[in-house]
């Protein structure tokens, strides 16, 4: 095999979005990771607080770690929200315990996503977070058609990337890959950048986040994740 680009440039830095560093790792690389299951738990409980079905949803696209990572966090929002409140919101299409949901099997048909939040939405939904890439945005379609429901964005904010459904976008689960990027070019013209390991971008250190929702405090919940208090994730 070729070598990668950090092999064959060895006096050159490197960041990659979303992927580790290599095992043993490159000295020049630095993996840029992200919590997004402490993001989503942010989500989850807005999820919570704006149902008005006492059902919400969530599915992904393939079932691996990054994907089920989002949903994971999303269901412990849920849960803590109702433990908080003393409801009894149900998330449909996730298990974290036994790691079995929904999946469409694929991040691009736009069909899967509508069928699947037409399936979600008859079953009570109206609160959806799809994982799962462009196949989410057919599930946003199938939202704004119907009505009577929200979807929450991953990634990016929805409204922004996806602003043909801001209407209907709740809230988004931010990866915020500008402050990851920013810091390792500041650290590489500060002349103190390290590499050979990798950066995990939290809630602390701003870097995963939701959008702000009216009438929505969350100060709580980031302040209880960030200490450790609440769990996230499985």
């Amino acid at each position: 095999m070729p070598p990668t680009p950090a092999e064959a440039n060895p006096d050159v830095p490197f960041a990659i979005v979303d992927y580790p560093n290599a095992d043993p790792p490159y000295k020049n690389l630095e993996g840029l990771l992200f919590a997004t299951d402490q993001a989503a738990f942010l989500a989850g409980y807005i999820a919570a607080a704006t149902t008005q079905t006492g059902k919400v949803g969530t599915f992904g696209g393939i079932q691996i770690p990054s994907v089920t990572s989002f949903m994971d966090g999303f269901w412990y929002g849920v849960q803590y929200y109702n433990t908080e409140n003393g409801t009894s919101v149900e998330v449909l299409g996730w298990d974290p315990a036994a790691q079995e949901g929904l999946f469409t099997g694929n991040f691009e048909s736009a069909d899967d996503g509508r069928a699947m939040g037409e399936s979600l939405m008859d079953e009570g939904a109206d609160v959806i977070m799809p994982v799962a890439g462009p196949v989410g945005l057919g599930t946003a379609a199938a939202v704004q058609e119907r009505g009577g429901a929200w979807i929450v964005g991953v990634d990016t904010d929805w409204k922004v990337s996806a602003p043909e459904y801001a209407d209907i976008v709740l809230t988004s689960v931010l990866k915020n890959m500008d402050v990851a990027v920013y810091e390792q070019v500041k650290a590489i013209v500060d002349g103190n950048w390290v590499g050979g390991g990798n950066y995990f971008g939290t809630l602390e250190n701003n870097g995963v986040g939701v959008t702000a929702v009216d009438g929505i405090d969350l100060k709580a919940s980031t302040d209880g994740i960030i200490a450790g208090d609440i769990q996230t994730a499985p």
